[in-house]
């Protein structure tokens, strides 16, 4: 298949698509089961505490550390909420 080349043939493109529609929703579902499971939100607690953790290691204040952690926790739930809604 040509990567840079704008020749691409009807057939290659038919076969691009019949991947991504066989693999994409796969991927999609076990993105959500992560994200919806206990072992999915255990994951993401350590990765939120962690995260605050290596800012109050690396010199942030306390305040500031929070502030940012709570930024990385809505873009968490924002992502949740996007994958929640695909799924609908």
């Amino acid at each position: 298949m040509p990567v840079n080349n704008n020749d691409w043939s009807t057939k290659e493109i038919g076969e691009m698509l019949d991947m991504v529609s066989t693999k994409l929703p796969i991927l999609i579902k076990e993105i959500y089961q992560v994200l919806y499971s206990e072992e999915g939100a255990a994951t993401m607690s350590r990765a939120v505490g962690t995260f605050y953790k290596n800012l109050l290691e690396a010199g942030m204040d306390a305040e500031n550390a929070m502030r940012l952690t709570s930024e990385y926790m809505a873009t968490l739930k924002s992502l949740t909420r996007q994958f929640g809604d695909s799924q609908g």
